[in-house]
């Protein structure tokens, strides 16, 4: 559920996922400065939670990564989207996964500072599950297997260190800790009994271990650390990676993940309907990714509001939110659209939560 963080009540009704367009100068030196610059808009357009944009990573995911220990990087990990390739970079162990301090922390703190007594910052990370499936990929599995033999091993593992990476971001005072996870849409879909064929035969098996890495993860966390997972199909130069609804896996990340937020995709007929919300447990909210970012055109004011409408028919009202669907910059290459483009789709996201829920809810 949403909770008072700082005498800031998160999530906000009007919301945004967290990545934004990378400024054509940002550099070393550059950063801090447009890291203000950043948070000094989301905070004029009347935004609650700030974030640094990612401004700190190329990729939303894989930077993070080989922030631990055992983890290493190298050039060739391309991933097909709709229509065109990802260039990524490839991700594997070296050796066991350890604990260390981690260069997010400092990142997170040049956000932080410009924290206020009308906001909080927030921290985007992926997911535990988003490693755990990062390291059984086929490009992986043999060499995770090789150091791994176990699964519950490998699971127990990605838990310590995001345990402690928790209690790292915890110290350096963050409260606001949003999970990146594109799992539960990889699950989905006719690819997905191929790619997880290293796993199990039967997807509810790989479901199960999904949701056993990102609880594991979470356990021991401080009572007032808000943490929300953020549910996309993929995200990159404006195209995705998979489709499929919610409705298979609504039994698992809606019903027992032990999160207390939950940033849905809904932009498009790719999500399908808002039926799964009725199996979102009591104590989660839900933030609607109503708003694309993948296409600089403007919604509909009066669509999208029947939609919140339509939604509230299966969670209440009150305990839903609304933001744009995914990130504008997931990886350093940006969505297709420009800044004005960017802003313009957040001011309506503020337009239409004030008409819903009122400006000061």
């Amino acid at each position: 559920m949403s909770k008072v963080i700082k005498g800031i009540q998160v999530p906000q009704r009007a919301d945004f996922v967290g990545s934004f367009l990378r400024p054509q100068n940002l550099s070393d030196s550059t950063r801090n400065q447009l890291v203000r610059e950043l948070t000094d808009k989301q905070k004029q357009l009347g935004y609650h939670v700030i974030t640094d944009g990612e401004f700190n990573r190329t990729f939303w995911h894989l930077d993070f990564f080989w922030g631990f220990g055992g983890v290493t990087h190298e050039e060739g990990g391309d991933v097909v989207f709709n229509g065109e390739t990802a260039r990524l970079d490839r991700v594997f162990l070296t050796g066991k996964l350890k604990a260390q301090p981690h260069p997010f922390i400092d990142d997170f703190r040049r956000v932080q500072q410009f924290e206020d007594g009308q906001t909080i910052a927030k921290l985007t990370i992926p997911s535990p599950a988003q490693f755990f499936q990062q390291l059984i990929m086929p490009a992986n599995y043999a060499g995770t297997i090789a150091i791994y033999p176990h699964l519950q091993e490998l699971i127990r593992d990605i838990a310590l260190v995001y345990q402690n990476f928790i209690r790292q971001f915890y110290d350096a005072g963050g409260r606001f800790l949003q999970l990146d996870d594109c799992t539960w849409g990889a699950v989905l879909g006719e690819a997905a009994s191929q790619r997880y064929a290293s796993l199990s035969a039967n997807l509810d098996d790989v479901k199960d271990l999904l949701l056993q890495v990102n609880n594991q993860a979470l356990e021991g966390r401080p009572a007032d650390l808000l943490v929300a997972s953020h549910i996309c199909r993929g995200n990159y130069h404006s195209t995705w990676f998979n489709s499929g609804a919610y409705d298979s896996v609504a039994d698992w990340v809606f019903a027992r993940e032990n999160v207390d937020v939950l940033y849905l995709e809904y932009d498009d007929e790719r999500s399908g309907g808002f039926e799964p919300l009725a199996k979102v447990s009591p104590d989660k909210h839900v933030v609607l990714g109503l708003i694309t970012t993948k296409r600089p055109e403007l919604e509909d004011k009066a669509a999208i509001i029947a939609r919140i409408r339509e939604a509230s028919k299966y969670i209440p009202l009150d305990r839903l939110s609304l933001s744009p669907q995914c990130g504008f910059a997931s990886c350093a290459i940006g969505n297709k659209l420009t800044v004005d483009e960017q802003w313009a789709k957040l001011r309506l996201v503020k337009e239409i939560s004030d008409e819903v829920w009122g400006s000061n809810s």
